[in-house]
């Protein structure tokens, strides 16, 4: 049997007027705390919060959509062939920190996979078609017109680094990677070290383009052009860097290597070689990912605060969401000195 439209045994679906009448505050306070709380006193917020855990409410974000015109889900966006995706670990770990951050706003993260020519045009057509509130650019290329497309469309963005020919345009949050570097090179140079190569990212980044610079800063006027390699990030690259280092600078007596992945290559090269790290080569990484932890040796390196650079990407992509202009955060970075240097 039913009663009133609702069957026996069954408790009908907390409202926000349930939630206003167990808070004492009007309906419209309820709606303005449930979406951001701007103009809502602390206490207020604090009495609906009690008044949503007593009631059960659950918002619905389908009616809360149609007022809005919001989806209520944001875009991961990796320019990267997807195999990179499970060998780097930095993308799952920002990632997982994005989402994590986007959760507490109950937004959907989607990742979209953008590494070749075909997907950016698919995913370019999914973004422009209003699936998305914004989207969160991680491991952007100068040159990709992926960026310019979606400017040009007004969706709100975030570039993880800055992105290279957009920096008054995009919205972005970076590692201070020009300091990382320079703390680096620097260090190997407090313990003696006098040739120091460079295995840099790709120059069509600005994580290689900065940390490539940082490297310069410090060897000033004994800058060699045979003691740098370019390479991808990939640990295939770092070994490859590393060998060809030991061909152009065989007195190499340490290498900074613009990522743990190239430093692990690296140390598999020089393992090959017979050279012995950090006793014939000192060998420094940069990120501190788990990748220098278990490496044998542990791989000196510079901490690239991964956590705080999520949490600040979605701050500022919600505030973009919300009208504000973009915005840009630098973070620091910190050296972590182990056993390869």
């Amino acid at each position: 049997m039913e009663n009133d439209g609702v069957p026996r045994g069954i408790r009908p679906r907390p409202t926000i007027d349930d939630v206003a009448a167990a808070a004492g505050v009007s309906r419209g306070t309820v709606s303005r705390a449930l979406n951001g709380g701007h103009n809502v006193s602390v206490s207020a917020a604090e009495a609906v919060r009690r008044a949503v855990a007593k009631t059960g409410y659950v918002a619905n974000q389908h009616a809360r959509s149609l007022r809005t015109q919001r989806s209520q889900s944001v875009a991961f966006i990796l320019t990267e062939p997807q195999e990179r995706l499970f060998e780097d670990p930095n993308f799952n770990v920002l990632l997982h920190f994005c989402a994590r951050a986007l959760a507490k706003h109950d937004i959907t993260l989607l990742l979209a996979l953008a590494g070749t020519d075909d997907d950016r045009k698919r995913v370019g057509r999914y973004l422009s078609a209003g699936h998305v509130d914004g989207a969160l650019l991680v491991s952007t290329h100068s040159g990709n017109p992926l960026l310019a497309e979606l400017r040009a469309r007004g969706l709100p963005l975030v570039a993880c680094g800055r992105p290279l020919g957009f920096e008054r345009d995009i919205a972005y949050v970076a590692a201070d990677d020009r300091d990382g570097a320079r703390q680096m090179v620097g260090y190997l140079r407090s313990i003696g070290r006098r040739r120091i190569g460079i295995i840099t990212g790709p120059l069509d980044t600005s994580g290689g383009v900065d940390r490539l610079a940082g490297y310069r800063d410090v060897l000033g006027s004994s800058f060699d052009e045979t003691l740098v390699a370019q390479g991808d990030y990939t640990r295939a690259a770092g070994a490859d860097a590393m060998t060809a280092l030991l061909a152009q600078a065989p007195d190499v007596d340490a290498v900074f290597a613009a990522s743990d992945l190239m430093a692990a290559g690296a140390l598999s090269a020089l393992r090959q070689a017979g050279r012995r790290v950090p006793d014939d080569v000192a060998l420094g990484g940069f990120d501190d990912s788990g990748i220098a932890v278990t490496s044998q040796p542990s791989i000196t390196t510079i901490r690239h605060p991964l956590e705080r650079i999520s949490a600040e990407m979605v701050r500022l992509l919600l505030a973009q969401i919300d009208g504000e202009a973009p915005a840009a955060v630098i973070l620091p970075t910190e050296l972590v000195v182990r056993e390869s240097a």
